[in-house]
């Protein structure tokens, strides 16, 4: 795929047909995501959807979905100065940029808002090719909870926690 073709805008309620077998595939597999397997796709929305101050996206080639991110601030009150992000990648669309535009997009989108740095809350050590995308575009593991995801193939694996300081 040319990442000319790529488009990453603004998630439009138009956009949820398409987004949600994105959303249902990847929390079916439960390789990756801690959410539920057996949510819905009412609580799939209300939980992918973020409210402003948040900003959910999707990554278009024509007509197609190919991803989606959400993005906003990791806490609030205190912690509201560090942004999180969320990244989802059809299963077909996979290994072709898709990700690395949805990154560098909320990346850019917090530098904009004035975050002072990106922090991902629960990244399965199983999943070598999101950490590796993570590190190349900054972040660095600064803790693991051991165990704390059930993969279901490997058993428990750590779930890290991820940080990316814009200075």
């Amino acid at each position: 795929m040319s990442t000319s073709a790529l488009h990453i805008r603004d998630f439009s309620e138009a956009d949820w047909p398409k987004v949600w077998p994105i959303v249902q595939g990847i929390v079916l597999a439960e390789d990756t995501f801690t959410y539920d397997p057996a949510m819905t796709a009412e609580q799939a929305h209300g939980i992918w959807i973020a409210p402003p101050p948040g900003r959910t996206v999707v990554a278009v080639a024509g007509p197609r979905v190919l991803g989606t991110a959400k993005m906003g601030p990791n806490r609030a009150g205190p912690g509201a100065h560090v942004a999180t992000a969320s990244f989802m990648v059809a299963a077909d669309a996979r290994g072709r940029g898709v990700g690395t535009a949805l990154l560098v997009d909320a990346l850019a989108w917090a530098r904009e808002q004035g975050y002072a740095g990106m922090q991902f809350n629960a990244v399965a050590a199983s999943n070598a090719a999101a950490i590796r995308l993570y590190e190349r575009h900054g972040f660095a593991i600064v803790g693991t909870v051991p165990g704390a995801f059930a993969h279901p193939s490997l058993g428990r694996v750590g779930l890290h926690i991820m940080y990316c300081g814009f200075t």
